[in-house]
């Protein structure tokens, strides 16, 4: 697992649930992000981690969809998607991400998500044996 150098110091803050960034899919992504993106972004996954229930402003199930939902971030006139899935009650898994063009979620972006929610269910298996 890549560790990704965020704004917040995730140690201070109480987990509701844990994130767990699956293969290095993020880093690459939140890296070539401006600055101040990156800092709504930790903004975000920061309500993400500690939200009782988190708002749907920031976190949204995808009709549609396998368990895929997705973690939404806008910054000034742009908007980024984060897909992700829970495994079990308290962590959510990240997967692919993308910067929104359009109004309407690609559908290959989406089918890419649940091809990596099925291949993390598999090596988590996997690892279990």
């Amino acid at each position: 697992m890549q560790i990704v150098n965020l704004y917040v110091n995730f140690e201070l803050v109480k987990e509701v649930r844990k994130l767990e960034f699956y293969r290095s899919l993020f880093a690459k992504f939140y890296g070539e992000l401006p600055a101040k993106v990156q800092y709504k972004y930790d903004y975000v996954l920061v309500i993400v981690r500690q939200a009782e229930r988190i708002p749907i402003k920031f976190f949204k199930k995808l009709k549609d969809t396998n368990g895929i939902f997705e973690i939404r971030v806008e910054y000034a006139s742009n908007t980024y998607r984060k897909f992700c899935c829970y495994d079990g009650n308290n962590v959510i898994v990240l997967f692919n991400s993308i910067h929104k063009k359009s109004a309407k979620t690609p559908p290959k972006e989406i089918k890419k998500a649940e091809k990596l929610k099925k291949a993390y269910f598999n090596e988590k298996e996997n690892r279990s044996k």
